[in-house]
């Protein structure tokens, strides 16, 4: 796939200096990520295009350009690009996310809108494509794989087959096929899988993978099967397995999991470094603002002894790469012209943001405000729950009083979201079950789509000494999930989340600590970062107080407790699930 310009014979005349180019970059230290040098160079830019880079300073040609921009002797480098994120993480609209990550110089993103897919369907993912159009960077999508995540284990929102993906692939912003994580199913060809990558391969789709510690004979058959680019590695004997394989791996650093700083010692002695790429996969708004998005994985990668250039490299050109967009992520002749000026090659904190030839960001901040729209999606409540009781949140056993062994999830540790599968004995009380452990809660996965199925459990290690937290920012189906100690917080919790569209919530004492109200699909709200980030402070603050802390960050931690392609064991709507059995186990343990 190649970014076409509007007169190719004209971006050739203004390539040979025949007519003016609208744009030179001068005085500027240029960072060749084919070569890896960095030299001092003039570079032209035509109608979105570069038509041509002069090295050192030109001698002649400058006349020709319409605007002349002084680099003042800082570095040039590609727009950054983030090859896998999903927007609604962020918890922002598309484009109030585009005004908070152009200014810290990401100029494309490849999203994967599997959170909205799971709400609202085929629908949901054209609203991600509507509401993205005219913006000062490239928004391209990933048609999401697998909604839901696995079938039979869970009710989402839709479900997608052959058939959805061959719909949205019509659309000339999508791009790929998104992380394939049933990664189990792919690699027992199950027909579900087989005939959604067979749809996406004759779309002519890139094919995104997710295989988190898939290894051996199991990572050989996954990969026969197509998907060929993963996030999920987070160690570094993981990365350098898939590497081996011939596999892109994505480096990330998200709000949830951050794996640079554990990957890049163990492959850094590797001679060749292709396919290694940057992304953010999971970052919230507080994060994007005061943190950033893609410059801040560079940097983090820098920090752990990244030559600075590789990873210029591995946030642009090798991730142009991956999605097979041929003339983006470098600076030269017939490339899009996505640059930024750094002063600093180790900060990646750009002073100007082109985008297409156009300045977009200046310092930290946006060129021009993005034009506000308002889109019919985001007034709609999509939670579709039936009226709740205080019983709907108690374990009911089949004694009045005494005991009985209950199978359990129990997390790893704080920062990790696997969960291993072991029993607890429990005493019942009038017929429901107690807790009898502090490090014990009981969880509640209540389907929000009308299907009416609520999924209850008891959960060890989440972090929660009292109340209830709660999300609809669930992953993947986005059902509404809460920890608990009383079943009537957990109902109060419930009952206010339905009352605003979704969002998070914490509970204490019979009363809610804080809200954080998010309408759209009950991911998003449609508050810009500045205002959402002071929000989303008060909800982590809340979520502290309940005992969530020393946490990277709180606001995240329910929001894969029911992802069922996490292992080793997960709730959902319909109960315990074991991942890689990809059966349901029964609550009580015989």
């Amino acid at each position: 796939m190649r970014i076409q310009p509007h007169d190719k014979s004209k971006l050739l005349q203004a390539a040979l200096g025949e007519i003016p180019c609208d744009l030179a970059v001068t005085n500027v230290k240029l960072v060749n990520v084919f070569t890896g040098e960095i030299y001092p160079a003039t570079v032209f830019v035509y109608d979105g295009f570069i038509c041509h880079v002069e090295k050192e300073h030109p001698e002649q040609g400058l006349d020709l350009a319409r605007k002349i921009v002084d680099g003042k002797g800082q570095y040039l480098i590609p727009g950054l690009i983030d090859v896998h994120m999903h927007i609604e993480s962020s918890m922002l609209t598309p484009r109030n996310l585009a005004s908070v990550i152009i200014p810290h110089g990401t100029t494309t993103i490849i999203t994967d809108p599997h959170e909205i897919a799971n709400v609202y369907g085929v629908e949901g993912v054209e609203y991600m494509l509507e509401a993205s159009e005219d913006l000062p960077m490239r928004q391209y999508i990933n048609i999401p794989s697998c909604v839901p995540a696995v079938p039979g284990l869970e009710n989402a929102g839709a479900e997608f087959h052959a058939a959805e993906i061959e719909k949205l692939a019509a659309h000339d912003r999508v791009i790929g096929l998104a992380e394939v994580m049933d990664f189990v199913g792919v690699i027992h060809g199950e027909p579900r899988m087989m005939e959604i990558i067979a749809a996406a391969e004759r779309c002519g789709l890139n094919l995104q993978a997710h295989a988190p510690s898939v290894s051996g004979r199991a990572l050989s058959a996954y990969l026969c099967a197509g998907p060929n680019a993963d996030h999920e590695s987070s160690r570094a004997e993981e990365a350098e397995e898939k590497l081996r394989a011939g596999m892109f791996i994505d480096a990330r650093e998200s709000s949830i999991v951050r794996n640079v700083r554990d990957l890049w010692p163990g492959i850094k002695d590797n001679r060749f470094f292709d396919s290694l790429c940057l992304c953010t996969d999971d970052r919230e708004a507080d994060d994007l603002l005061n943190i950033g998005h893609v410059n801040n994985t560079a940097r983090v990668a820098i920090a752990a002894g990244m030559d600075p250039v590789l990873a210029v490299k591995s946030a642009t050109w090798n991730s142009a790469r991956e999605i097979h967009v041929d003339n983006l992520g470098a600076i030269a002749p017939g490339f899009a012209a996505d640059f930024l000026l750094v002063p600093d090659l180790r900060e990646m904190n750009p002073s100007a943001v082109y985008y297409s030839g156009r300045l977009v960001a200046e310092n930290g901040a946006m060129a021009e405000p993005i034009p506000v729209r308002d889109y019919p999606l985001e007034h709609r409540n999509s939670m579709k729950v039936q009226p709740l009781r205080k019983s709907d949140f108690e374990i009911h056993a089949a004694v009045l009083d005494g005991t009985v062994k209950i199978h359990a999830m129990a997390y790893a540790d704080r920062a990790s979201s696997l969960t291993a599968l072991e029993t607890a004995e429990l005493p019942v009380k009038d017929g429901c079950v107690q807790l009898n452990d502090p490090d014990l809660k009981f969880v509640a996965v209540i389907n929000r789509y009308g299907k009416g199925t609520i999924g209850l459990g008891v959960v060890r290690g989440f972090g929660l000494t009292c109340g209830a937290c709660g999300s609809t920012v669930s992953h993947d189906s986005h059902n509404l999930t809460i920890v608990y100690e009383k079943p009537e917080d957990a109902l109060m919790l419930a009952e206010e989340l339905i009352r605003v569209g979704g969002g998070m919530c914490v509970v204490k004492d019979g009363r809610i600590l804080h809200t954080l109200a998010l309408p759209l699909a009950g991911l998003m709200s449609l508050k810009s970062a500045q205002e959402l980030s002071p929000d989303a402070r008060l909800m982590k603050r809340a979520d502290e107080e309940i005992g969530l802390t020393g946490l990277e960050n709180p606001l995240l931690r329910i929001v894969t407790l029911a992802l069922p392609v996490i292992p080793e064991v997960k709730m959902s709507d319909l109960g315990l699930v074991d991942v890689m059995s990809k059966k349901l186990i029964p609550l009580f343990a015989c």
